[in-house]
């Protein structure tokens, strides 16, 4: 007999909000042009936004809304300042969590907006929603040269719980729901 599968129903998903961010959760359609590096008209973008991997992130959220439905509110999120609206970023979740409540996670910012301590600042809220939401693991990896992401992971409490040739791997276990 197969075990049933723990199910997380949340609401629709509003703006995660900190002191200096929002992080804004993308829709299929705001997707498809960040995909496309194609800003509508009201889209207020930073130059350099999107980057590659804000590219990547919504191509990789459109496939998987095609393949098994839309993930939210465990797909991905632009980083937007507060202060003026603009997108310098993404960040969010690789797809649902899995059936052990374990959730990837990936982030990036714009050249211009690094140094600044958004990248901590954005990801500290995304685990704390992850927690709130009954997430019991995140992990992430990041490349062994780029001691910057290294940083913000261990900033934000994840560990260094592996590595390989190309990556080192971090993760969050929380041993209880919050809340």
């Amino acid at each position: 007999m197969v075990p049933p599968r723990r199910v997380i129903r949340l609401r629709v998903m509003d703006d995660l909000v900190t002191e200096r961010l929002v992080l804004h959760p993308l829709s299929v359609l705001e997707a498809e042009r960040v995909a496309a590096a194609e800003p509508a008209d009201g889209d207020l973008w930073a130059p350099g936004y999107p980057a590659d991997g804000d590219m990547v992130g919504a191509r990789r959220y459109l496939t998987t809304c095609a393949i098994t439905g839309d993930p939210q509110p465990f797909g991905p999120y632009e980083i937007r300042r507060r202060e003026d609206g603009c997108a310098i970023g993404g960040l969010g979740f690789h797809g649902a969590p899995d059936e052990n409540l374990t959730v990837t996670i990936g982030y990036g910012l714009i050249p211009s907006a690094h140094g600044r301590g958004y990248a901590s600042e954005a990801l500290r809220e995304l685990l704390r929603f992850a927690r709130a939401s009954g997430i019991t693991c995140v992990q992430g990896d990041t490349d062994h040269e780029n001691t910057a992401s290294q940083r913000v992971m261990t900033a934000v409490g994840m560990r260094l719980v592996a590595e390989d040739e190309q990556l080192r791997y971090y993760g969050i276990v929380w041993a209880e729901r919050a809340g």
